[in-house]
């Protein structure tokens, strides 16, 4: 389950979201991040879910695995609704046995919030899936490009969350590796109460720690080796432009916060 974990990876293609300059890609990320949590009524949650589908289509990515991205946080999605239905109270009552009621409230914000946290997981995993990580960095850098002006280290903290985001899969594999390791060895992580569970992580939190640190480690010497002093000086081998298709979204992007804010309540 953890190697279906989309977000960080990335898939080559020359689909019209891949041909996207990534500072387009990220600014409109970060307004469906907004949109998702300014939505309110089922249109609006509607309108995004439609998009999100309609960019899933155009990145021409396979949707099982899109979908498959979403299983390391199904737990979590369960949580959340069942945590909206027992606590959510309001309106028309649709289940009750003994202090355990379901309200017309708590099913609205169940299926409201577990469509925020999936919307969101989508379209970051197609950020991810469509941009390679020296196009994120670059896009992350030119974005942050004013900040340099009042001496923030732009070009550092741009490299810093690529090789995050970068290293995100790797760890989620040897994390992957190491549990498969411990079973063999008779580690059990599934029986017990939940303190005892929490234990039995330990043996799988030490070594990942352990091998992140060697890996940030390595990379450290490796870029030394290299002669990496920082983006003083430096050159690029792609210049990043806007296109026709930034134009293209740009207008989507505009469309889409007019209907969300005429249709919400």
């Amino acid at each position: 389950m953890l190697q279906n974990f989309a977000i960080g990876q990335y898939v080559p293609g020359e689909s019209f979201l891949h041909r996207l300059d990534p500072r387009s890609k990220m600014l409109f990320m970060i307004l469906f991040a907004t949109l998702v949590f300014f939505a309110n009524t089922p249109v609006t949650y509607g309108l995004l879910l439609i998009f999100a589908l309609l960019c899933l289509w155009v990145s021409r990515i396979s949707a099982s695995y899109i979908l498959k991205s979403l299983q390391p946080v199904w737990i979590l999605l369960l949580f959340t609704v069942v945590l909206h239905l027992l606590v959510t109270k309001g309106g028309a009552v649709y289940f009750q046995w003994g202090w355990l009621t379901v309200e017309e409230e708590g099913v609205r914000q169940a299926v409201y919030m577990s469509l925020r946290l999936g919307l969101l997981v989508i379209m970051s995993a197609l950020l991810t899936l469509t941009t390679s990580p020296i196009d994120l960095t670059e896009g992350l850098e030119r974005l942050l490009g004013p900040a340099k002006k009042i001496g923030v280290p732009v070009h550092e903290i741009a490299l810093m969350l690529s090789i995050a985001l970068r290293f995100i899969p790797t760890l989620l594999e040897e994390t992957d590796k190491i549990i498969k390791a411990q079973m063999a060895r008779g580690a059990d992580f599934e029986s017990g109460n939940l303190i005892r569970r929490a234990k039995n992580l330990i043996p799988i939190a030490i070594p990942l720690f352990i091998g992140a640190f060697r890996r940030a480690e390595e990379l450290a010497l490796a870029m030394e080796a290299r002669g990496y002093r920082g983006g003083e000086g430096r050159t690029r081998l792609r210049k990043l432009s806007f296109s026709w298709r930034d134009g293209v979204i740009l207008v989507q992007a505009v469309i889409l916060t007019l209907l969300i804010g005429w249709w919400r309540a």
